[in-house]
């Protein structure tokens, strides 16, 4: 049975998340994206300390399309090395993980 899979992503601003997402559910590799405006972030780049403000996008997909979504991610993705960290939930609603699969068949 498949799996739930969260992955936590940041982007430069809330346009950039959305037409990632929506790009990524139009090709059925996720079924959804959550994006949260307004995150303030420090943290070291090149031997820097910096600072900013994006955007959060977790998105919401299953085990079996971890590769593919990473690659897509990363391949549409403005950051040079943009942050892709997968999060495995302990299980899922039988509905919600019903809904993921079928979302996501065309994946």
């Amino acid at each position: 049975m498949e799996r739930p899979l969260l992955v936590y992503t940041t982007f430069p601003d809330v346009d950039t998340a959305l037409a990632i997402g929506e790009s990524l559910v139009r090709d059925g590799l996720i079924a959804c994206i959550n994006v949260l405006p307004g995150m303030r972030s420090v943290y070291a780049w090149k031997g820097a300390v910096e600072r900013g403000e994006e955007a959060v996008g977790i998105l919401k997909t299953r085990r079996g399309l971890q590769e593919r979504v990473q690659e897509a991610l990363k391949d549409r993705h403005p950051y040079e090395t943009p942050v892709v960290l997968f999060i495995e939930p302990e299980g899922a609603d039988a509905a919600t993980l019903d809904w993921l699969v079928r979302e996501t068949a065309g994946g």
